[in-house]
């Protein structure tokens, strides 16, 4: 069974951090480069992430942000010819290492994908799905994750009567708020939001946007957004990315309301993106 990122070998003797982790920052990334073959898409990134924040990352379609999400918790390895230079420090570790166990590290760094994709299984069966793989067999621990998870999801009480009904019966906006609880039971320390309210209707985009506000007592949050309102409203922090390189990084209020970068003013605005 899985339960660290390493594999038994370690790593300590190979790989020293050049820089140490602050309390205060979940993630530090260091000149992070990113390539699909010879293409380089992200371009010499550096950015601290604090801890039970929310960070938005926003810029216009193929700048590089979803790239830099998927990064964090290595799923651009499912991509062919996909490579990454660089540091992303968690827990003084760099989990772009090859010694790092990618199974484990998405257990601590779990992602909710932009168009909501439940298991076809009941609702109880998809938050448990992949505790069993793990490991977790007594059913009435198993009950209480799944109540947690689905009560953190300001789900439960939808769905706390049909539990073993088919995940695909819920609406849009329920499937999204299942796949975050599917998320929450794996009990991750860093959430990634790949435009998980983009297409739900506006009703359950401010509940998911509540939700997400409410779950930084718990979990840090990356959220990448096309919705500037959207980021406004939730984030603590917002990046902004352009043409692979991170052309702003400050508080949200900052950014909406006096950036220091001039592209960042005109994409804010609407003068292009």
């Amino acid at each position: 069974m899985v339960t660290t990122l390493l594999e038994k070998e370690a790593i300590e003797q190979s790989f020293q951090p050049t820089v140490p982790l602050k309390m205060e920052n979940i993630l530090e990334v260091n000149n992070l480069e990113i390539f699909y073959g010879e293409k380089r898409a992200v371009n010499g990134i550096s950015i601290d992430i604090e801890k039970n924040s929310v960070t938005a990352l926003i810029g216009p379609s193929g700048c590089g942000k979803s790239t830099f999400l998927r990064s964090i918790n290595r799923m651009n390895d499912l991509i062919s010819g996909a490579r990454a230079e660089g540091q992303i420090i968690y827990e003084d570790l760099n989990i772009l290492s090859e010694q790092i166990n990618v199974v484990a590290l998405r257990k601590e760094i779990g992602m909710v994908f932009q168009k909501p994709n439940p298991f076809p299984k009941s609702i109880y069966e998809n938050i448990t799905h992949a505790l069993k793989f793990s490991g977790v067999k007594k059913k009435g621990l198993l009950d209480d994750i799944v109540q947690e998870s689905l009560e953190k999801a300001a789900l439960w009480d939808e769905v706390k009567d049909r539990l073993h009904k088919s995940a695909l019966s819920l609406s849009g906006g329920q499937q999204q708020r299942l796949c975050i609880a599917r998320t929450i039971a794996m009990k991750p320390a860093v959430m990634l939001l790949d435009e998980p309210s983009s297409a739900l209707d506006p009703i359950s985009n401010a509940k998911v946007e509540e939700l997400i506000v409410d779950l930084k007592k718990d979990y840090s949050i990356i959220i990448v957004t096309h919705n500037m309102q959207q980021a406004s409203r939730i984030s603590d922090k917002t990046a902004f990315f352009l043409n692979g390189d991170l052309v702003e990084y400050d508080s949200t209020e900052k950014i909406f309301t006096n950036p220091s970068v001039k592209k960042t003013e005109e994409y804010i605005s609407g003068r292009f993106g």
